[in-house]
């Protein structure tokens, strides 16, 4: 046997007894959604919704929020965040890109967006879809460590860096919908406005 083949083996045995021995820590939140603010800003609470077990079942949240919220004028947004803190009991986030259109919506648009918001810059996805003659503008993004994050495969990359030199895996998804008949550019708006509001408290929830 040479020299290299030693070494090579020396490190696949390296490898294998890190990735059996390492196990992600659980991280707690930093306050429970069940304490999320009804109103922000000039926005209030006007509904709330919870998963039925089979969907809790599914996607193994450790935290979840799911809130509609209203303006002066009336106008409706909803508010979707799901928190995975990593352990063993926490699932994985599904993407919209998948989600969405399982459950029958169709995409008409989606790019990358980046929002100022308190003095910060958050990066995010903002794309429309339709559901027979429904249509809905939706804002979201990926939140690891306090950094946002607009797609998938950061959001991987993200995971497996924090995994291998600090034992966490957890991850937060924030979406914000906003359905709309004839005006996108409203329903942006409305959606940009409600997020302006809502980014500074939600980091004041997530671990960093």
């Amino acid at each position: 046997m040479n020299q290299r083949l030693i070494v090579v083996s020396l490190l696949l045995l390296l490898v294998a007894s890190y990735l059996y021995l390492h196990r992600d820590m659980a991280v707690a939140m930093n306050r429970p959604f069940s304490t999320f603010p009804a109103q922000l800003g000039t926005w209030r609470m006007s509904g709330e919704s919870f998963m039925t077990e089979t969907v809790l079942d599914k996607l193994r949240p450790t935290d979840y929020l799911s809130r509609n919220y209203v303006n002066q004028d009336g106008k409706r947004v909803t508010l979707y965040i799901g928190y995975h803190g990593g352990g063993e009991q926490s699932g994985e986030i599904h993407s919209p890109k998948h989600c969405l259109p399982g459950s029958g919506w169709h995409e008409i648009y989606s790019g990358k967006h980046r929002l100022e918001s308190d003095g910060k810059a958050f990066n995010m996805v903002k794309s429309v879809y339709q559901k027979d003659d429904s249509k809905e503008l939706f804002l979201y993004w990926f939140q690891v460590k306090g950094k946002t994050l607009n797609n998938e495969y950061s959001l991987k990359l993200a995971e497996i860096v924090n995994s291998l030199l600090y034992k966490r895996r957890d991850a937060a998804f924030i979406r914000i919908s906003v359905p709309f008949e004839g005006d996108e550019k409203e329903a942006a708006r409305l959606g940009e406005a409600f997020a302006k509001d809502v980014c500074p408290v939600i980091k004041e929830y997530l671990p960093g």
